[in-house]
């Protein structure tokens, strides 16, 4: 289950991994320094017979320093993770690339859904696809996403991409990724958005160039779909379009 934590899918999901593993590292750090000082204050000043308490201001040059450094040291650690994040900010929310994509994404209580270009590589025409559950996406191609909720604030998260996006009611959010390695990956609601919360998953499909063509083709001709993706008695009829399948 964890695993999907660990596969960077995207183009930015390293720099925000290495964004993480730097915070944990320096408070790691400075978490182990102050706990062995701690234990060593006690060790050193616990009580022993014949000694007395000896009474101190901390106004004294050398106890003063025992803040003094260490909060510039903190400060600057500080510096460097106020840095790093801002730069990892500014490449996933400020910097949007020229996009080859455009898919639309719809968040209702409780199920996603998806409308994407067909074949003409142009959204609202036509050949439009959209399907519910399903996204199916190109490797190496940078994509745009519009982001719309047709009823409360939900939140739009791919682990395995560390993307994580609010969806407002009334508004139409806008953010890219370019995914980097075929597979399946999780789409999570992580707002609390009603009962159904829990039961709003989806997945993204990651596919190859030559895959992602031959499921262009496939979804954007319902009757061959049919034939060649769903031959069971319980499959979808033949005249059905995928954008009749709508939650």
């Amino acid at each position: 289950m964890l695993e999907r934590f660990f596969t960077g899918a995207s183009s930015y999901s390293h720099s925000v991994d290495h964004l993480i593993f730097l915070v944990a590292a320096i408070v790691g750090f400075w978490l182990l320094l102050a706990e062995g000082c701690l234990f060593w204050l006690l060790f050193k000043f616990r009580y022993q017979e014949g000694h007395g308490s000896q009474y101190i201001t901390g106004e004294e040059k050398h106890l003063t320093r025992w803040i003094s450094i260490p909060h510039s040291l903190v400060i600057l650690c500080d510096v460097v993770i106020i840095f790093y994040a801002v730069s990892v900010w500014v490449n996933i929310k400020q910097t949007m690339p020229a996009a080859d994509r455009t898919v639309r994404v719809f968040a209702q209580q409780w199920a996603w859904s998806f409308q994407q270009p067909g074949p003409d590589g142009i959204l609202d025409t036509a050949d439009d696809i959209r399907t519910v559950g399903e996204l199916h996406v190109q490797a190496n191609t940078p994509y745009h996403f519009e982001l719309v909720s047709r009823d409360t604030v939900h939140s739009f998260s791919v682990p395995a991409f560390r993307l994580k996006q609010d969806a407002v009611p009334g508004r139409v959010i806008i953010g890219w990724f370019l995914a980097t390695r075929p597979g399946t990956y999780d789409i999570q609601c992580t707002q609390m958005c009603g009962l159904g919360h829990a039961m709003m998953g989806a997945r993204i499909v990651v596919d190859t160039p030559q895959a992602h063509a031959a499921w262009l083709q496939r979804a954007s001709n319902p009757a061959l779909a049919a034939q060649t993706i769903s031959p069971r008695p319980e499959a979808l009829p033949a005249e059905a379009t995928l954008a009749e399948v709508r939650p």
